[in-house]
């Protein structure tokens, strides 16, 4: 290579590495950020809980006899009085119909023997019958009038009976699956059909002993009555959270001792009867209230080898990494107990591409991100403290 050619050569490098220089650094990475939010925060806890219908009514026939017509669908709400099934009445109408006329035969008896001391009366003034006969007709009348009466109690039961071969719902409620069929013999001890008062609903769940002290104590949430407040809230098995709250209607008289733990029922109103019975879900309640408490988006909290830290943008527009301390989740947010104050502006999006001392530049997170606070809740075991 001549000597023009490495002037040329070294000429270049040197423009290269000028224009290189002069390069305006890269701009800073923009974050979402939002303010810390200091407010008073209900604690809520969660237990596990059975539905069961309000009343839970077996149908049993009171007459044995053989099934002659199922008179409803089942699943379907049934009314109070409705005809659920016809047991064959015919043999119970011919007992109503033999009983009747036993009491019709016994008040004509009972009629002539009335007649008898009647007449007796006037003939022992006259001293034309012996006081003997006079008695005789007297007990008589006595013994056809406890005829009388002992065929109007036969009626009665005959005409009960026969009334029982109409087998009807004693409660409006949901009617469950037919245990029997058309044509089956069925007796006081068959189970035909339940039928279960759905709304309003029961909902069964346990609280520790500590809870329930906690509660009499303090804020009252498990006070039973149907004017009371209604504190309690369903999560459904899907997740979702049920729109009518319920009430506690029932404390029980006794802690388990085998688990620490006291029954407690809530109702729930249920229109259009969605809850069924044996269904599960969460019941929930405010146990207690955290005053001034600060919160922050969960997304903004990232776990770095077991320790919580959150990103700060400060007021020089540089990220500081804080390492905190989180309680209760709340809703989309969580307690953060130490590490923040309120109004620090926390980075909510992506935290792990930001160094310490990084220029950033910070706007305002969307709203989905910010999303207010919701109950804060609690995990509860039997004994739980």
């Amino acid at each position: 290579m001549n000597t023009r050619a490495l002037a040329v050569f070294g000429s270049t490098l040197w423009m290269l590495s000028c224009h290189k220089g002069s390069a305006p650094p890269p701009p800073a990475p923009t974050v979402q950020v939002t303010a810390v939010i200091q407010q008073d925060v209900p604690v809520y806890r969660e237990w596990v809980g059975t539905l069961d219908g309000f009343v839970n009514a077996e149908i049993r026939p009171q007459v044995t006899g053989y099934i002659q017509k199922q008179a409803f669908r089942e699943g379907t709400l049934v009314q109070e009085g409705n005809l659920l099934f016809l047991i064959d009445p015919r043999n119970y109408k011919d007992s109503a119909d033999q009983a009747k006329s036993t009491l019709d035969r016994n008040i004509a008896t009972l009629a002539k023997a009335r007649l008898d001391v009647q007449r007796d009366k006037e003939l022992i003034a006259a001293q034309a019958i012996t006081r003997q006969q006079f008695d005789n007709d007297l007990a008589a009348e006595r013994e056809a009038a406890a005829s009388v009466e002992q065929s109007r109690a036969a009626l009665r039961q005959a005409q009960l009976s026969h009334g029982w071969t109409q087998v009807t719902s004693p409660i409006a409620g949901i009617a469950g699956i037919v245990q029997v069929q058309v044509g089956d013999l069925v007796n006081t001890s068959t189970t035909m059909t339940t039928v279960s008062q759905v709304d309003p609903i029961k909902a069964q769940f346990n609280i520790s002993e500590v809870e329930y002290l906690r509660s009499v104590q303090g804020n009252h949430w498990v006070e039973a009555g149907e004017s009371a407040e209604r504190t309690l809230q369903l999560i459904l098995a899907d997740g979702s959270v049920y729109s009518h709250r319920g009430v506690v209607i029932v404390i029980n008289r006794q802690v388990d001792q085998r688990t620490g733990t006291i029954a407690v029922q809530g109702s729930f109103p249920n229109p259009g009867n969605v809850l069924r019975p044996g269904q599960y879900g969460k019941v929930r309640a405010a146990i207690n209230t955290r005053k001034n408490v600060l919160l922050v988006p969960q997304r903004a909290i990232v776990e770095v080898q077991g320790a919580s830290q959150v990103g700060v943008v400060g007021s020089d527009g540089k990220v500081d990494i804080r390492v905190v301390k989180t309680a209760e989740q709340v809703g989309p947010l969580m307690v953060i107990e130490n590490g923040l104050s309120a109004g620090d502006k926390v980075i909510v999006s992506d935290l792990t591409r930001l160094r310490p001392g990084m220029p950033v530049r910070a706007v305002p997170a969307s709203d989905s991100t910010t999303a207010s606070a919701e109950p804060a809740t609690g995990g509860s075991s039997p004994r739980g403290q």
